[in-house]
């Protein structure tokens, strides 16, 4: 089984309602009526866990905002959507984000890779040659890049969570 990266655009009104129950998370993600906000959500497949290790140097840990890229924010109640529950991050939060990977080329996150330390800290999913794999995890840096720039500018609110 796969653990998928996600993300989720929304309106800082729909996460305090969200907050205010959180037993609809999945209803949000998983209702047929939200699979068709396909503008409002990204999938970064399997890279999300080294695009998370290559923005912070841990495998779970972080400072902000960077560690919002990808693990941070707060859980969503407690229910597990996948793999573990849902977090969320505030509009500021996520303008603070956007601003800090804007300042990141999928270059400079590049120059951070060291395949002997993510085998060492167990990165997801663990490939034996990384090195052939820079496509994948810089074409899905910058999609979540450009998530990031259109969330900021509409001031949205994000979840983040894994499935």
């Amino acid at each position: 089984m796969s653990m998928i990266g996600n993300y989720r655009r929304l309106t800082e009104a729909e996460l305090n309602a969200l907050l205010e129950e959180p037993g609809t998370i999945t209803e949000i993600l998983y209702s047929e009526e939200g699979q068709d906000d396909t503008d409002k959500q990204l999938d970064v497949d399997k890279a999300w866990h080294a695009i998370h290790y290559l923005l912070n140097g841990t495998a779970w840990d972080g400072k902000e905002p960077l560690v919002n890229a990808v693990l941070g924010g707060l859980p969503v109640g407690e229910e597990d959507v996948g793999y573990g529950p849902a977090r969320y991050l505030r509009p500021t939060q996520v303008a603070e984000t956007s601003k800090a990977l804007q300042a990141i080329s999928s270059e400079q996150l590049w120059s951070r890779f060291n395949a002997a330390a993510m085998k060492k800290a167990e990165i997801y999913p663990e490939f034996e040659r990384w090195e052939e794999d820079k496509e994948y995890i810089c074409g899905y840096f910058e999609n979540i890049k450009s998530f990031f720039v259109v969330a900021a500018s509409r001031g949205d609110a994000m979840l983040l969570y894994l499935n």
